[in-house]
């Protein structure tokens, strides 16, 4: 378990990592630039490990996995992504700081509750939920009274989040196997 446990703490690490630069970055095809980010299509991968640490290993391990993904998420990118002249990604590294243990928190208490009910029911409703809260706390304290359309952002972000979420099934099914099976 100790090689697993640290790919997943590493895995989230570059989960948070690479949605705190991706956010920055507008999708410019299709006119997509005032609902959409690059940053929305890495995220959900972070409710995928947490579920999975969560079913292999209970929510104990999962909440590990979730505060060393953090340390090694905002760690780097405090240093490798944030410029601390530019108030707006100061407030991107807060909002993702927060947002993330919020939501990838509640993702592990909600998963747990549920965990007895069909196999897709638990990481498909602590996803949907995780996902809401943890854009809704993001894009409030990064973008709020700045000028730039966060609401309409934010509403993007978690559709592509929800369908994410949904397509990340897939693996999270077929993972699912090749994981050690949780005592819970």
């Amino acid at each position: 378990m100790n090689r697993l446990f640290l790919s997943l703490s590493f895995l989230m690490g570059v989960v948070v990592l690479s949605s705190n630069y991706l956010v920055q970055f507008p999708i410019k095809y299709y006119k997509f630039e005032e609902i959409l980010t690059y940053g929305a299509f890495s995220y959900p991968i972070a409710f995928l490990i947490t579920d999975l640490a969560n079913r292999s290993y209970g929510k104990v391990i999962a909440r590990k996995i979730v505060y060393i993904g953090f340390v090694i998420g905002i760690t780097f990118t405090l240093f490798f992504s944030t410029n601390f002249a530019d108030l707006i990604s100061v407030r991107i590294a807060v909002g993702s700081g927060t947002a993330f243990m919020v939501a990838q928190l509640l993702d592990v208490q909600i998963f747990d509750q549920l965990r007895k009910k069909k196999w897709f029911v638990a990481p498909l409703t602590s996803s949907f939920i995780g996902s809401l809260v943890d854009t809704f706390i993001f894009f409030s304290i990064s973008f709020y009274a700045t000028g730039i359309p966060w609401v309409t952002l934010a509403f993007g972000d978690l559709a592509v989040k929800i369908l994410v979420a949904l397509l990340m099934l897939i693996p999270f099914r077929l993972l699912l196997g090749s994981l050690k099976a949780s005592k819970a």
